[in-house]
């Protein structure tokens, strides 16, 4: 007779693709759980973990990566492991980590970038934002791209808390950045950056920016900049105030219209760079003969439908900003894994509250769930994968009750000893933790938090050092 999965005899098994936010909130609230008993194996395919913590939070916000000490807590649960430097859909399949779990979480991320779908958009010095935010962060996959940062002017698109983020890098004095975990290389190109004035561009009004009310009152305190708005661009029109005096209209959106409302009736100070926000814009092309020489744009007027949703209607008038710089924030999606069901319009696994499904039919894919960005889309903050993550545990807990989990048919182990004969090198979290305090310990002289290496080489080497030790 088989044992009952969930018991300390017999562990509910999962495995853990992504070691996010999304994914410790799911490893901590699987092991935490009060009736059941369960191991958790966290895969990552960098050698070090928390994923948009490290690699996608502004480095001058250190108190946003002091989430960390949360997943550090659940690292030190019994029944957690770490396995990194280790590619799902490369190193290993989907189906051979399935034989060795009864369930897997893909909770990834979304790191691929959306695209605008113009002109120009390829030429040299157009970049997806998601690459520079990478490579200031010491990324090992960015860390040898090169940002032209000899112009004048450099050029956003977006109205989200990453293109403000880019913003504000490029804004930055660098004895601001020194004090950060700002990649070495950055902080030396950022240093010897000549941009004098970085343009924000919105598609819709204030109204509807995607950005916080932090994020955009920070622009202010940048020691070094001016925030530049025309007051013609924070002239609502009818649909925006409608909007805000709607129910649909949160806190968040009336405070922006008034922090915007503010920047406009500054007098700028005369700093030496100037972050610009504009409204109701859209680039229709990207220009430049061998490189970026300018973007175009077209004005845009905001309509509502029967619904009240705002949209933007190019008005036809157009207008050329000239600038050596494109940074394109426009959102993120999902990249495929083979054997697991996709939805390609939205950019994230076909899933039902977590429970990944097939296309069609919507019928569950026995034993494979997703959580954070790549279950439900680029949205929301750091704490916003704590409510995701748990709706999925939660769902996996009601198949596990219900008998619908898959039996393993081999022990995790077994994989362990499959990527060792691949000539894979596994870091595990004691690897990462002699990572963690060369980095720190590299960053104590200079009153940095730490200094981060970029290469895969260099993680290697370091978390190898616990092997030897031992």
């Amino acid at each position: 007779m088989a044992q009952i999965v969930g018991t300390p005899e017999n562990p509910l098994r999962v495995a853990i693709v992504g070691s996010g936010p999304a994914g410790f909130y799911a490893a901590g609230q699987l092991l935490s759980h009060g009736e059941i008993t369960a191991t958790a194996d966290v895969f990552d395919r960098l050698a070090t973990p928390w994923g948009l913590v490290r690699y996608g939070v502004a480095p001058d916000h250190p108190k946003i990566k002091s989430v960390t000490r949360v997943y550090e807590k659940t690292a030190r649960k019994p029944g957690f492991r770490f396995h990194g430097n280790v590619e799902i859909g490369t190193d290993l399949s989907h189906e051979e980590l399935m034989s060795a779990y009864h369930a897997v979480i893909y909770a990834c991320g979304a790191a691929a970038d959306r695209r605008l779908g113009i002109p120009g958009e390829d030429l040299p010095g157009s970049h997806a934002a998601t690459e520079f935010v990478a490579w200031y962060n010491g990324h090992p996959d960015y860390c040898d791209h090169e940002f032209d940062l000899s112009g004048r002017r450099a050029v956003v698109v977006g109205n989200g808390n990453v293109a403000l983020d880019v913003a504000r890098m490029l804004a930055l004095d660098v004895d601001e950045l020194r004090l950060t975990d700002t990649a070495d290389h950055a902080i030396q190109a950022l240093e010897a950056s000549s941009i004098e004035e970085i343009v924000v561009l919105g598609r819709r009004g204030p109204a509807q920016a995607a950005y916080t009310n932090p994020e955009l009152r920070e622009l202010a305190e940048l020691a070094d900049a001016d925030v530049i708005v025309d007051p013609a661009d924070v002239e609502l029109d009818a649909a925006s105030r409608a909007f805000l005096e709607s129910d649909a209209a949160d806190v968040t959106a009336r405070n922006n219209v008034e922090i915007v409302t503010e920047y406009s009736r500054r007098r700028p100070e005369g700093k030496r760079r100037r972050i610009v926000l504009r409204f109701c814009v859209s680039p229709v092309a990207i220009v430049g003969d061998d490189r970026v020489e300018g973007v175009r744009i077209v004005r845009n007027e905001l309509v509502a439908d029967e619904h009240g949703r705002i949209s933007a209607r190019p008005t036809g008038e157009t207008e050329l900003i000239p600038c050596d710089l494109v940074l394109r924030s426009i959102g993120y999606r999902g990249t495929p894994m083979p054997g697991v069901p996709f939805d390609e319009q939205r950019g994230t696994f076909h899933n039902s509250g977590g429970r990944v499904t097939h296309v069609g039919t919507d019928d569950p894919l026995p034993g494979v769930y997703t959580a954070g960005w790549v279950k439900r889309g680029p949205s929301g903050v750091i704490g916003t994968n704590k409510k995701c993550a748990q709706e999925t545990v939660d769902r996996l807990i009601e198949d596990l009750q219900a008998g619908a989990l898959p039996e393993p048919a081999v022990e995790p182990d077994t994989l362990l000893e499959t990527l060792e004969e691949r000539g894979v090198e596994v870091v595990d979290y004691a690897g990462w933790e002699l990572i963690d305090a060369h980095e720190r310990a590299l960053g104590e002289p200079h009153g940095r938090p730490r200094v981060k290496l970029v290469r895969r080489a260099e993680h290697l080497l370091h978390a190898a050092a616990d092997k030897v030790r031992r």
